[in-house]
């Protein structure tokens, strides 16, 4: 999905001489960041084995010479682990169906334990929805049956809606930057698993599909997304802001529950008479 070379060299491109101390003689710089060169030799590698890691043709790279290109690239720690991501798996990996995601049933419990006032959602690797409570249901998808997720071929793709669903497009005043998020986050997944065939379809269909994706794709930025803000316009409350806290699971590390706390007494009024409109019986 993607090669250590061309995520070095994107990052290379971003890094200007000045910021590294090195002085920029005259006009003629041919390249928008470092050179090959002055980068190795900041790095403490000689030139030609730097450029044959770029190019593809080093067989392996240690972590001390990645942490110091990490340095001298100015990476941060969600970009660091991408770098080390790519460097241990090859360039052209043997893509594999993966078996289908399954919440543990700790993640399943404490979800339940939220009740419905907490809207929350349980994400696998790719950003399927796994599972989610009624109120996390309303507040994301209310155009989508509650009982989705229940099925491993039916489960609502999150990055699929966002960018390809116009009504889950209208939900978000900030779809850009939440957008940008969810490409940055894609981007590190497919780094920490490269032999996933179902996330590589992905990408391929977002990439082909929606020219938003392509262009943020291209940007190769990475970020493991934890925590943010939803400023939304839902159809049956109206304007709310959201803030989400992700948290990991130490049973099943690949996947994420999403909750969602209000930004205000206003927020607040609207996720309470969310829950109560969708409340279930018992």
């Amino acid at each position: 999905m993607e090669s250590l070379g061309a995520f070095l060299k994107s990052r290379r491109d971003r890094v200007t001489p000045d910021e590294v101390g090195l002085r920029a003689h005259g006009n003629g710089r041919r390249v928008p960041g470092l050179r090959r060169e002055e980068l190795a030799q900041l790095a403490g590698v000689s030139a030609g084995y730097y450029t044959r890691l770029e190019q593809g043709q080093a067989e392996t790279a240690s972590e001390q010479v990645l942490d110091a290109l990490a340095r001298v690239l100015r990476l941060d720690a969600d970009e660091t682990a991408h770098l080390h991501n790519l460097a241990r798996h090859s360039s052209t990996p043997r893509l594999a169906e993966p078996p289908a995601e399954e919440p543990h049933k700790r993640v399943l419990a404490l979800l339940d334990s939220l009740g419905e006032a907490t809207p929350a959602i349980v994400l696998g690797r790719r950003g399927d929805v796994l599972a989610w409570n009624r109120s996390g249901h309303a507040l994301h998808a209310e155009h989508i049956a509650f009982e989705t997720p229940d099925d491993p071929e039916r489960r609502p793709s999150i990055p699929r809606m966002f960018f390809l669903d116009p009504v889950t497009r209208d939900l978000y005043g900030n779809w850009h930057a939440l957008a940008r998020a969810h490409v940055a986050y894609l981007r590190l997944t497919a780094g920490r698993y490269p032999t996933d065939a179902r996330l590589a379809e992905l990408i391929g269909e977002l990439t082909m599909r929606s020219d938003d994706f392509s262009a943020l794709w291209a940007n190769r930025d990475v970020a493991d997304c934890t925590t943010g803000t939803m400023r939304m316009r839902h159809t049956t409350v109206g304007a709310l802001s959201v803030d989400y806290q992700v948290w990991l699971q130490p049973d099943s590390p690949d996947h994420r529950l999403e909750v969602y706390t209000p930004n205000g007494p206003g927020s607040a009024d609207a996720l309470r008479v969310l829950s109560r409109w969708n409340e279930v019986p018992r």
